[in-house]
């Protein structure tokens, strides 16, 4: 009973740190990945459709995206939808191939977007807190309910605490190592 309540939290405090990585992608940065463009939806026939599902998106160089649809006449929804985005990145096409230049990131722009880093990190900490209460409301309900003696639950409460500080401690490692590529010229 208890094994399954330490493994319930491991789990919970892991999808809080995958939930953080997977924000970050969507984090733009001075570099190009086509993980930026995975919100982007883009009308196919009356349907928003993900980019990547209507085309080869490829990053041929660190600072250009470029994006083969399969269609030609998708060009032009296709550079709507980017412009749309909200991204603030401005596709060109020759009509068969568009390109994203990923321009540098000013002074001001990187700093606003660590502190954007910093609180979504604060978010996940948050998410690890919350599981670890939910852990520790089971086990104390276990103590109260005499299916565990009040011993056993202090020592399963201490391991859930130093889960919980890995894992608050593993979220400011995944905040720093992005802030540092986010600062870099």
């Amino acid at each position: 009973m208890t094994k399954e309540i330490l493994k319930n939290a491991r789990a919970g405090m892991d999808k809080a740190i995958e939930a953080l990585k997977k924000d970050f992608t969507r984090i733009r940065t001075g570099r190009a990945s086509v993980s930026l463009l995975d919100d982007v939806k883009v009308d196919y026939y009356g349907t928003p459709t993900p980019l990547n599902q209507l085309g080869t998106l490829a990053v041929p160089e660190p600072r250009l995206i470029t994006i083969q649809p399969w269609e030609k006449k998708l060009v032009s929804e296709i550079e709507k939808a980017i412009f749309k985005s909200d991204l603030g990145l401005n596709p060109s096409s020759d009509g068969q191939l568009i390109r994203i230049v990923i321009p540098p990131l000013t002074e001001e722009r990187r700093k606003e977007m660590a502190k954007q880093l910093k609180r979504l990190g604060e978010e996940a900490k948050i998410a690890i807190r919350n599981v670890r209460r939910e852990a520790n409301d089971a086990v104390k309900k276990l103590a109260k309910d005499k299916e565990i003696s009040e011993d056993d639950g202090k020592r399963i409460e201490k391991e859930i605490q130093e889960l919980t500080d890995k894992f608050v401690a593993k979220a400011d490692e995944v905040v720093v190592v992005k802030e540092k590529e986010v600062m870099e010229i």
